[in-house]
């Protein structure tokens, strides 16, 4: 191991180099190591012109580990719940992660500031690669499994990607498109069979040294682009640096995730979603284990039985997942280390974090971010939470209500959630829509970064999410968050999942349209009887004008992979688009 040869974080880790250098000199408390990287992440020491999340971070746990310093805990632990099994310690992780760099390196030619796309489910390369991507300095771009043709042409074209890796579900989508993809060079598969026109990457695994000296980057070198979807246009690329993923969640991850040496932390998040990076940026800085387990589909069952034969003490899925473990028995389960549970992605309904409460003991702690950020606003453990509240703001973040003109609003205003970036922009920050300065332009409006979400905050400094700019609607000049409808319906026994959108409506513009899957128990009850029982149950528990004037049942909801409900394609599907 050898240490960058400048920046703050190396001059306060010094004693380290004697470490890795020799055996005359003890190795460097984790806690310290952990909090020089906390103080970074918070904005109380400058970042380091120099920043390398595989060479800095891990590479420093695998040190720290065969010096005894770490507890017997994986860094990685990957199930399949067949019984297939993966577990990595650091120096395991570090030595598969060299091996795969040079195949990135020798087999696919890439250089730094080269793109590769993984598009992987929950298998155990995702991360190795994403690792290998750092130790190279190539720049990964993670998409979800359920690209289609369209999809990988556009994305490949536009990030004029050298290099893609898959499995074969995918392989051939890719070999359909690929010779409209100029700059697309190499083909990986993640598979145990081969593929004309493709590179078998455990075969070349296998066979790679493990020997690789990790490339130089500068903390402002780009690490990742993610694309994300606006309410117009084609997706967008959000570039991230290595130190803005790299470091920026070593606070949250401390904080809100509350993470240890210690814990094994399950995050069920699809993996070609931020969320995914989220934990890997949150977990390994403070030398946690990641859990994975395969999950094919979204099963409550599956997953509490997970909860209950692994020792898992963290754990963090979206509020839809929550809403359908809080419908089995929980009785039935026990969660012998479950300790911590968080959730993001989307607002959580009060209902369902009073469920999971009074049925587990265990606190649900929202958090709130962006494929552009960090986490924004967060509830910490040891916080007191206000059911509803999207938590405070996140350091080193200044997050405040604004109008359309970036001008702050008092308490208790709805406006648009911001983030200050003048006079200083926040390191833990997106660079820029790539190829994209309109849409740059247009994000920022005077000193704040406009998040195209809308919020109040209350006196106190908690926020309160309302919806999406484009999501919020419009009904006789009243403007109704669909959150607020949701989280009424919610408390009704016949509503098992809801999504609300806007719906056009000849005399009001648009009026509140209500898409319920029942609960089993009242799936035979007369549809206009219920409408009306259901309409009139969110007149009572939330201002009257919110009620749904149209309901529509339904046996399920368009969701994510990762089980987030798409309220777009409802939307779209209600105005013809």
């Amino acid at each position: 191991m050898w240490l960058w040869s400048r920046g703050l974080l190396l001059q306060t880790l010094r004693s380290a180099r004697g470490f890795c250098g020799s055996h005359r000199q003890p190795p460097p408390a984790p806690q310290k190591i952990v909090t020089t990287w906390e103080a970074i992440s918070l904005g109380r020491q400058p970042v380091p012109e120099y920043f390398n999340f595989a060479h800095d971070v891990l590479d420093t746990w695998s040190q720290l580990e065969k010096a005894g310093q770490r507890p017997l805990n994986p860094a990685f632990w990957w199930v399949d719940g067949k019984g297939a099994e993966v577990k990595w310690s650091f120096e395991e992780l570090g030595e598969q992660s060299r091996k795969a760099a040079n195949v990135l390196r020798d087999v696919c030619g890439l250089k730094p500031g080269d793109r590769m796309m993984l598009v992987l489910p929950r298998v155990p390369e995702w991360w190795l690669v994403s690792v290998a991507c750092m130790r190279t300095g190539a720049v990964m771009i993670p998409g979800i499994s359920q690209l289609t043709e369209k999809d990988l042409l556009y994305r490949l074209q536009v990030s004029r990607a050298k290099s893609i890796i898959t499995n074969d579900s995918l392989a051939p989508r890719v070999d359909a498109i690929s010779a409209d993809c100029p700059s697309l060079q190499n083909k990986l598969l993640v598979s145990d069979s081969s593929r004309p026109g493709w590179a078998n990457f455990r075969e070349l695994l296998r066979e790679a040294s493990p020997e690789h000296n990790c490339m130089r980057t500068k903390s402002q070198d780009p690490l990742a682009i993610y694309f994300t979807s606006g309410s117009t246009g084609t997706p967008k690329m959000v570039e991230h640096s290595q130190a803005s993923y790299g470091l920026g969640f070593v606070a949250s991850g401390r904080r809100w995730v509350a993470l240890t040496e210690s814990d094994i932390f399950w995050n069920t998040t699809d993996t070609g979603w931020v969320k995914a990076a989220w934990t890997l940026f949150s977990a390994w800085p403070n030398g946690s284990c990641i859990f994975v387990h395969e999950l094919p589909r979204v099963d409550a069952k599956l997953i509490l039985n997970t909860l209950s034969k692994f020792p898992i003490t963290t754990l963090c899925c979206v509020p839809t997942i929550f809403r359908l473990l809080v419908q089995e028995d929980l009785t039935r389960y026990q969660f012998q280390s479950l300790r911590h549970c968080l959730t993001g992605g989307e607002a959580l309904n009060p209902d369902v974090r009073k469920q999971w409460k009074n049925q587990t003991g265990l606190e649900l702690h929202e958090g709130y971010g962006q494929s552009e950020t960090v986490v924004i606003c967060a509830n910490p453990k040891g916080t007191k939470i206000r059911s509803g509240s999207m938590g405070k703001a996140s350091p080193p973040y200044d997050v405040q209500i604004v109008d359309d003109e970036g001008n702050i609003l008092a308490p208790g205003e709805e406006g648009n959630v911001a983030v200050r970036i003048r006079p200083t922009r926040p390191f833990c920050f997106f660079n820029c829509y790539l190829d994209n300065p309109e849409k740059t332009a247009a994000s920022e409006q005077g000193d704040f970064y406009i998040t195209g979400d809308r919020a109040h905050m209350d006196k106190d400094g908690y926020f309160w999410f309302m919806g999406r700019n484009d999501d919020v609607i419009n009904s006789s000049s009243y403007r109704i968050g669909p959150v607020e409808v949701e989280s009424a319906l919610a408390e009704h026994p016949a509503v098992l999942e809801s999504a609300v959108v806007s719906s056009p409506d000849p005399i009001r513009g648009e009026v509140v349209k209500a898409f319920i899957v029942l609960s089993p128990a009242y799936t035979s009850h007369d549809p206009e009887e219920l409408t009306r029982e259901l309409q009139e149950h969110v007149k009572r528990v939330t201002a009257p004008y919110k009620y749904p004037r149209k309901v529509a049942f339904v046996t399920e909801l368009p969701k994510t992979v990762s089980g987030k409900i798409q309220r777009s394609k409802l939307r779209n599907q209600e105005w013809g688009r």
